[in-house]
């Protein structure tokens, strides 16, 4: 898939309230009827990411209000529940962030009993970061409450279809991530069998390009952590 940096600095970045309708329309105006080529469906994706986020942050930090947690902290403790204890650096990575403001989320949840730092036997000087009982408790409730949400509100959705929406996700995450290290990765070949050859990939190691090709350890799953959904009342609740 080619694919120019003009397309992340076309991105909306500041859209106003009620012009995501707009924004989402893209090109589907400008062929006269004919199909829309696949780029253009992929500006039309590109387009509703940055919209949707915000949406879904917004409708995260009003359900959360009371909890004294914000949507960032609510990703961590998501992130620690899935992947276990974690550095900072480690979490920073995998959710896609800098390591500031993943370090301000561990002081508060920190503060507010959520998580505790233990000793890291990888590496004296960087503690682990794992989460309490009540961390545990609270991420679970919050995460029970939003499987439930989910069901009742998209239950027309066939799986097939989310999981083709994670396909073209985790694709475009792969692109746009050699786009912001700038680096030149040919696109991966795909055989009978449907597995994929990076073999033109940064690197000799064969890795895919969510590892070897951009210098990460082998293992590392650097895809961003899933923004919160929605939560209604404590985890106790």
């Amino acid at each position: 898939m080619k694919m120019s940096m003009r397309a992340s600095m076309q991105m909306p970045m500041g859209m106003p309230e009620g012009q995501e309708g707009a924004a989402v329309r893209g090109t589907e105006g400008e062929a006269g009827g004919e199909p829309a080529a696949t780029e253009d469906l992929l500006y039309d994706v590109i387009r509703r990411l940055w919209p949707l986020h915000r949406t879904v942050v917004r409708a995260v930090e009003r359900e959360l209000a009371d909890t004294g947690m914000t949507a960032g902290e609510h990703a961590l403790l998501d992130a620690l529940r899935t992947e276990g204890p974690r550095t900072v650096p480690q979490l920073a990575r995998s959710m896609g962030l800098d390591r500031q403001p993943v370090q301000r989320w561990v002081n508060h949840a920190a503060e507010l009993g959520l998580v505790v730092t233990a000793p890291n036997p990888a590496h004296r000087r960087s503690s682990l970061i794992r989460l309490t009982a009540e961390g545990t408790a609270a991420i679970r409730g919050v995460q029970q409450f939003e499987a439930t949400e989910l069901r009742q509100r998209l239950a027309d959705l066939p799986a097939e279809d989310v999981r083709t929406t994670l396909h073209v996700l985790d694709r475009l995450g792969e692109e746009f991530r050699h786009l912001a290290n700038g680096s030149r990765v040919q696109r991966e070949e795909t055989d009978s069998q449907g597995s994929r050859d990076s073999r033109g990939s940064e690197g000799s190691n064969g890795s895919n390009g969510s590892n070897g090709s951009n210098g990460k350890p082998e293992g590392h799953d650097d895809r961003p952590a899933p923004p919160p959904l929605m939560r209604k009342g404590r985890s106790g609740e």
